[in-house]
């Protein structure tokens, strides 16, 4: 199982696995309506980056620092942390098609 390899037992009860590949999956078809019409989604943009992700990332810092989570779980605050901030760029970032 994939909860052996970062150090954690599986969830219990097993619903709790299925309802989190349920979110990520919503949340990985949810980026297709902003890859379509990427100024139209712009709300979703910033809730999906710079809030969930970033929120993701020191949520998973202050777990490690405070519940002593394994330090297996830092991969996954370096990745969110990573795309809020890429995504944020991208947000910010002035529109260069208008040049």
């Amino acid at each position: 199982m994939l909860a052996s390899v970062f150090g954690v037992p599986p969830a219990s009860p097993r619903i709790f696995s299925d309802l989190n590949a349920l979110f990520l999956l919503a949340v990985g078809a949810g980026y297709y309506l902003p890859w379509r019409e990427p100024t139209r989604y712009l709300g979703y943009m910033w809730v999906m980056g710079p809030l969930l992700k970033g929120g993701g990332a020191v949520l998973f810092l202050l777990d490690y620092v405070y519940r002593g989570s394994p330090a297996s779980f830092l991969l996954f605050a370096a990745s969110d942390g990573a795309l809020a901030l890429l995504t944020l760029y991208a947000l910010l970032a002035p529109d260069r098609r208008t040049k």
